[in-house]
């Protein structure tokens, strides 16, 4: 378009034309998270092609040791490591080219060592490429390893002349094809440059893979040989009852150093030591569960071979099994003693007994009723195993002796005055368990009175002590002596230490 005269009309046109550009080549985050997964992809499936290669190395290194095989393996290991020396150099260059660009989109290292570069620059890949003119070394040196793979033998070039993955040749694009640099890395932004050289790596172990396994095929199949040892066990079961018989089953297995494999346990990629790996976990929540294990090798035919198991194993709730404190596993007479019983083998295989008392009930929660001091135990039979838990049988501790709001001591004379009743209490005792007073004697000593009045009870009802009760003033004494109670159990215990009030 025509520019216009007024410098500021202008510069406003330019900075149109600029911007309009920009976002024309603006790269989404979308398109870049593509690249890097295809990349991503084409550097696993060249690391998958070189491990079989690196079989199929060993393989022609030991026919060429073996009597039966030496001849041929004398032509052939040595065409497969010229093959792997091209591949090699070639790879090693294209992994140059691949940091000199990340530097040229502003290469910096993390502090976890990551590396963080402009992966939109579509500038890094021009400058390299077409100013620079690698792009056009990196045409030589790809036609040069074509050349070269192709010329190791003439059997080689007849079997893949006409069919060589690595190809030089131009871009197809709306205007028309284009050539080789151009094509590829005029403007391009650098994740997707990046993935280009993942792919021309990803063709050249191609072909390198290809050429190796015709050498191979000309002295014979692959031979793995089993180098390494390992301990393989397993086990009868993944749940057990006390008393149940584990199996073990242990032998010895084979396997290849050289063949390459990986394993993984949900999901979690396993270290292998000596072919072998361990996983742990702690387990949880009661029924089966399963654990998936997956994983592969490398083999015969050079090609990576999937391999998956599940193992399922089950948690349980322990038959039979319980957890007793040594100063409280007590059972008390006169009262429903409690219990929960647990059997991971289910009622209709388990059967509860005991001695020194009764225990009712079903399912896990039982009531023990005993009746003598002394010892007590109950016995659990889950699936024909028996389980004996001992406990201690002892009488509720005695209550204390209260007349109002007190159990002894000092107390105003008008509130004592007001009592009806003496009675007995059970304090921090966790059983709901009841004592009556039965009878008692009880002395009053007035300020200025000499005589000592005394009366006997027969309940914890105070009435007949209600006239002595009247004429108590502050500084009368009160003594209870003799007290009886009867507690949940029937029978009648004295108090020992029976409180007395000293009134104010």
């Amino acid at each position: 378009m025509a520019l216009p005269r007024e410098p500021r009309q202008k510069m406003i046109n330019i900075m149109y034309l600029v911007l309009t550009a920009i976002l024309a080549l603006n790269v989404s985050a979308e398109v870049i998270e593509a690249f890097k997964t295809v990349d991503k992809s084409l550097q696993n499936s060249s690391a998958n092609i070189n491990a079989s290669n690196e079989v199929l190395y060993k393989s022609l290194t030991d026919k060429l040791n073996d009597d039966k095989t030496k001849l041929q393996a004398a032509v052939w290991q040595p065409n497969a490591e010229k093959a792997k020396n091209y591949a090699a150099e070639l790879v090693t260059y294209i992994d140059n080219l691949k940091q000199e660009l990340k530097k040229g989109a502003g290469l910096t290292i993390k502090s976890d060592g990551k590396e963080d570069f402009k992966e939109d620059n579509l500038d890094a890949s021009t400058r390299l490429f077409e100013t620079n003119g690698e792009g056009a070394k990196l045409k030589a040196k790809l036609e040069k390893f074509k050349a070269d793979m192709l010329n190791i033998d003439p059997k080689i070039k007849a079997q893949f002349e006409n069919n060589f993955p690595v190809s030089t040749e131009g871009v197809e694009g709306k205007e028309g094809k284009k050539d080789f640099v151009t094509g590829y890395f005029h403007m391009t932004p650098t994740v997707a440059a990046l993935t280009i050289l993942s792919k021309f790596q990803n063709n050249i172990r191609t072909v390198e893979n290809q050429i190796v396994s015709y050498c191979h095929s000309q002295v014979g199949a692959v031979e793995v040989h089993m180098d390494q040892v390992g301990v393989l066990v397993g086990q009868n079961s993944n749940y057990l009852m006390p008393g149940q018989e584990l199996v073990v089953t242990a032998g010895v297995g084979a396997y290849s150093s050289t063949v390459k494999s990986n394993i993984s346990i949900n999901g979690s990629p396993i270290n292998l030591v000596a072919g072998q790996g361990e996983y742990k976990t702690t387990v949880s929540g009661a029924g089966k569960h399963t654990i998936q294990v997956s994983g592969s090798f490398i083999g015969e035919d050079g090609k990576p071979v999937a391999i998956s198991k599940t193992i399922e194993y089950t948690v349980g709730i322990p038959g039979g099994a319980a957890v007793m404190l040594d100063k409280m596993n007590v059972f008390y007479i006169g009262v429903d003693n409690p219990v929960t019983i647990s059997s991971g083998s289910g009622w209709d295989k388990t059967s509860v007994s005991m001695t020194g008392g009764t225990i009712s009930g079903s399912g896990s929660n039982r009531i023990v009723k005993v009746t003598q001091v002394g010892a007590a135990s109950i016995t659990v039979t889950a699936d024909g195993k028996s389980s004996k838990f001992d406990f201690r049988v002892k009488r509720i501790p005695d209550p204390i002796i209260k007349v109002g709001p007190s159990g002894g001591g000092k107390m105003l004379s008008n509130v004592f005055r007001g009592q009806q009743f003496v009675r007995a209490e059970l304090e921090n005792f966790d059983f709901d368990a009841r004592f009556s007073v039965t009878g008692a004697t009880i002395y009053f000593n007035n300020p200025g009175d000499r005589n000592v009045k005394q009366i006997t009870i027969n309940s914890g009802n105070l009435a007949p002590a209600a006239e002595y009760m009247r004429t108590l003033a502050p500084g009368s004494s009160v003594i209870f002596d003799n007290i009886k109670v009867v507690g949940p159990d029937g029978v009648t215990r004295t108090i020992q230490n029976p409180p007395g009030f000293s009134l104010y």
